[in-house]
């Protein structure tokens, strides 16, 4: 089992190298796209919402989210239902960079997938969504505060 996961971390950190690279060019920096990406496909999300999807703790999504706003990537709208609860959206710019980052995620798809058939590309995909959901809920425990035993 070990050997799968150091695959997927390296696939992860290589993906998130090239990606800090490339999206320099959009004055997007370290996992700032991630955050970008999930505010243009769920408009109105709230932060905590954002941060459980992309599997962070609220405080490195504030500090990303600050970036973005303050860049102006994105916008705060008050919830019309709670006030505590500022709702997520992007701006022009936003949706600008958005389209840069989804040509850069199809071809980066092509590229991860190339000689895969649709049929295994279909399979992988499942196989790593039953991956992160067995992930999830040790996620979910140690969020709380609990430790995991070995």
């Amino acid at each position: 089992m070990r050997e799968i996961l150091r695959e997927v971390g390296m696939i992860a950190r290589a993906l998130d190298s090239i990606s800090n690279v490339e999206f320099k060019e959009i004055d997007l920096t370290k996992g700032q796209y991630l955050y970008l990406v999930r505010i243009y496909e769920n408009p109105g999300i709230i932060q905590e919402k954002l941060a459980e999807m992309i599997k962070v703790d609220r405080t490195t999504a504030a500090r990303a989210i600050q970036k973005l706003e303050i860049e102006g990537f994105i916008e705060k709208k008050d919830d019309e239902t709670n006030r505590k609860n500022k709702r997520l959206f992007t701006t022009e710019k936003g949706k600008q960079a958005y389209s840069f980052l989804k040509r850069e995620g199809d071809h980066t798809d092509s590229v991860a997938l190339a000689g895969f058939s649709e049929k295994e590309s279909e399979t992988l995909f499942h196989l790593l969504q039953r991956v992160r959901k067995n992930i999830e809920i040790d996620w979910e425990f140690v969020k709380k505060g609990n430790k995991r035993e070995y």
